[in-house]
């Protein structure tokens, strides 16, 4: 059978295109897991980057430092990140904050997902 100019018989088979759709589902379903971690952490790095010149900032005690974080979380509706690990020192006249922390999805079944997260951030109060 001869075909117009340019055009070629379609090659492709369903199970190619069943394969392709699975592979593309697979990414989305993948993404829609761990993109609020993403976004959390996002959320997390701005308000402890916020703290940067606050006010009395280096005179606080890590116990005032971290209800400051909690009420900037709580403000961000953040309920479900634990202010526990962030750890908070006295370095002079700094600040220095840590945190470390991974969030733990279910995929499907027994498949899970963990992204782990890590900042440091040395803060100087007014």
């Amino acid at each position: 059978m001869k075909h117009p100019i340019g055009l070629q018989p379609q090659s492709g088979s369903g199970l190619t295109m069943l394969i392709v759709a699975l592979f593309f589902g697979s990414l989305l379903a993948l993404g829609l897991k761990i993109g609020p971690a993403y976004l959390d952490d996002f959320t997390i790095q701005e308000a402890l980057e916020g703290l940067d010149g606050t006010d009395g900032l280096s005179r606080m005690g890590p116990a005032e430092v971290r209800n400051l974080i909690n009420r900037r979380l709580s403000v961000n509706n953040l309920s479900g990140f634990d202010a526990k690990q962030i750890s908070i020192e006295k370095n002079g006249e700094f600040v220095v904050i840590k945190v470390d922390y991974e969030v733990r999805n279910n995929l499907f079944g027994n498949v899970d997902t963990i992204v782990h997260f890590q900042h440091e951030y040395e803060l100087k109060g007014q």
